[in-house]
C-alpha cells in the first residue's frame, strides 16, 4: 500500500497530523478573516468568548449545500431531499460521537444554547410545583438565569443562588448546604464566559443526583477548550453552540438522556414534531423530532459538523495546551501594567481575562483598541450579576483561540498601555 493510498483511506485528519504537528501559523491560513485590516490594521481578533471565527473548510460547506443540494430534509423522496436528509443526520451523528451521547436521538439540534436552555425551562413547567427548588449559579449567562427566573414565577418554585468568591470560583461549601429533597433541578455553565472559570460540574451533578435532582450544564464557553463526555459526567441535560466552535451562527445543541426527553413535553408545535394530527388529537414523534418542529437550520448542521471535524483534526488536547499557554504569556505581560486589575484568578480557568484599569471605563478603552484594529469584548458581558459582585459596570475581556498568537498579545498590550495614555 502506498503513502498516498493511506492517506486516501485514512482521510484529512491523518494528513495534517503527519505534515504537521500544532502550527499557529498554519491554521492562521484555514481563517479568511484573518487577513483583513480594521481602520487600517491588521485585524487582532480577542473576541472568541463571543463568537468564534469561522475556517474555509466551513465556508465551503455552506456554500456546497446552497450550491448543490438545498433541499428540506426528512420529508421528500427526490434525490436532493435524501441527500440533505443524510448529510443532516450524519452531522448529528458527529455531535453524538464528539460528545459520547449514548444515542444519536439524545441530540436535539437547536437554534443554539439560549434556545436549548429555554426548552428545558417550559418542559420542566409541567414537572416542578409550587415550593420546588431550583438552584443556579452566581456566575451565569443571563441566558441561563432569565428562563429559570421565568419558571419560578410560572410554578411558584424558588430560585437560590450558589455564591461565588472574589477569585471567582464557586463557593461550594454553600452549595452542599443548598441541596436538599426539594431541589428539582441545578443549572450550571461549565466555563463562566464573562471569567473564565472551570466550575466543578462533576461535584455539582453528583451532589445534586443524591438528591434526585435533573442537572443542566450550559457548556457555552467550555467547548471551544474541553472536550466534554456527557456520559462520562452522568449530566442530564448538557447545552452547547455552533458559533463557539468554529461553526455558523444560528445552530447548537441540547443533549438529555433519554429518559429525561421522554418525560418533558414538545416545547413548538408543527411539523416535523407529529405522530399523526387529526382535529380530535396530535400525537408526537419519538425522540429527535419530538422537540425539532419545524424546518431546520439544516446548512447550519451539516456545517456543525465539518467545524468538529475540522476541531478534532487538529486535536482539543493540543488546543487546550496552546490556549494556556497564551493565557499565561498574556496574564503575566498584561499585569505589568500599572493599574490594571485581572477579575477571575482561579487556577482552573479558560483562555479569558477579564481586566480593567484604573478608573477608567471598560467602553473607552474598548473604542480605542477597535481604532487599533483589536476587538474585545467591553462591558457585563451578559453576566451582571457578576459585575454587581465587584462593583463595576463592566470589564475587558480578552478571549484567546487557537488561530491567536503571542506576537497579536504584544500588539493588545501596547494598545491598552496607549489607551491608558490617552485617558489618564
Amino acid at each position: 500500500m502506498t503513502f498516498f493510498t493511506t492517506l486516501k483511506m485514512q482521510g484529512l485528519s491523518l494528513y495534517l497530523k503527519i505534515i504537521f504537528m500544532f502550527n499557529v501559523d498554519k491554521i492562521r491560513e484555514d481563517f479568511p478573516i484573518l487577513k483583513r485590516t480594521v481602520h487600517g490594521k491588521p485585524l487582532v481578533y480577542f473576541d472568541n468568548a463571543a463568537t468564534s471565527q469561522t475556517p474555509q473548510i466551513v465556508i465551503d460547506a455552506i456554500v456546497d449545500y446552497y450550491s448543490n443540494y438545498n433541499s428540506n430534509i426528512h420529508r421528500g423522496v427526490h434525490t436532493l431531499s435524501q441527500e440533505a436528509t443524510d448529510k443532516y443526520e450524519d452531522a448529528r451523528r458527529k455531535i453524538q460521537q464528539h460528545f459520547n451521547a449514548k444515542e444519536a436521538y439524545e441530540i436535539i439540534l437547536t437554534s443554539g444554547t439560549t434556545h436549548s436552555i429555554n426548552i428545558i425551562a417550559a418542559g420542566f413547567a409541567s414537572l416542578i410545583q409550587k415550593d420546588d427548588e431550583v438552584i443556579v449559579s452566581a456566575l451565569e449567562h443571563h441566558s441561563n438565569i432569565v428562563p429559570w427566573q421565568m419558571l419560578c414565577e410560572k410554578t411558584g418554585a424558588i430560585l437560590k443562588v450558589i455564591p461565588m468568591f472574589e477569585n471567582g470560583s464557586l463557593d461550594m461549601e454553600t452549595y452542599h448546604t443548598l441541596v436538599n429533597e426539594k431541589t428539582k433541578l441545578v443549572f450550571c455553565n461549565h466555563v463562566s464566559n464573562a471569567l473564565g472559570t472551570v466550575n466543578p460540574i462533576e461535584e455539582i451533578i453528583e451532589t445534586a443526583h443524591q438528591f434526585n435532582a435533573a442537572v443542566l450544564i450550559d457548556g457555552a464557553q467550555a467547548t471551544p477548550h474541553i472536550k466534554p463526555d456527557v456520559q462520562k459526567l452522568n449530566v442530564d441535560f448538557y447545552v452547547a453552540s455552533a458559533h463557539k466552535l468554529c461553526g455558523p451562527t444560528g445552530v447548537g445543541l441540547l443533549y438529555g438522556k433519554q429518559e429525561w426527553l421522554e418525560k418533558l413535553p414538545p416545547y413548538q408545535g408543527g411539523g416535523e414534531m407529529i405522530n399523526t394530527v387529526s382535529f380530535e388529537k396530535t400525537t408526537y414523534a419519538g425522540l429527535p423530532h419530538k422537540f425539532e418542529a419545524g424546518t431546520p437550520n439544516i446548512c447550519g448542521g451539516i456545517a456543525f459538523g465539518t467545524a468538529l471535524d475540522y476541531m478534532n483534526t487538529i486535536g482539543f488536547e493540543t488546543i487546550a495546551k496552546y490556549e494556556d499557554e497564551l493565557l499565561q504569556y498574556g496574564t503575566s505581560e498584561l499585569l505589568k501594567i500599572e493599574g490594571l486589575k485581572i477579575y477571575g484568578t482561579t487556577a482552573e480557568k479558560t483562555a479569558v481575562i477579564s481586566f480593567n484599569v484604573g478608573g477608567i471605563h471598560p467602553y473607552d478603552i474598548g473604542a480605542i483598541l477597535d481604532k487599533l484594529g483589536i476587538a474585545v469584548r467591553t462591558g457585563h458581558h451578559c453576566a451582571q450579576p457578576i459585575m454587581d459582585f465587584y462593583k463595576i459596570p463592566g470589564t475587558i475581556r480578552a478571549s484567546f483561540s487557537f488561530y491567536n498568537t503571542k506576537e497579536e498579545i504584544d500588539i493588545l498590550i501596547k494598545g491598552v498601555k496607549k489607551a491608558q495614555m490617552m485617558l489618564s
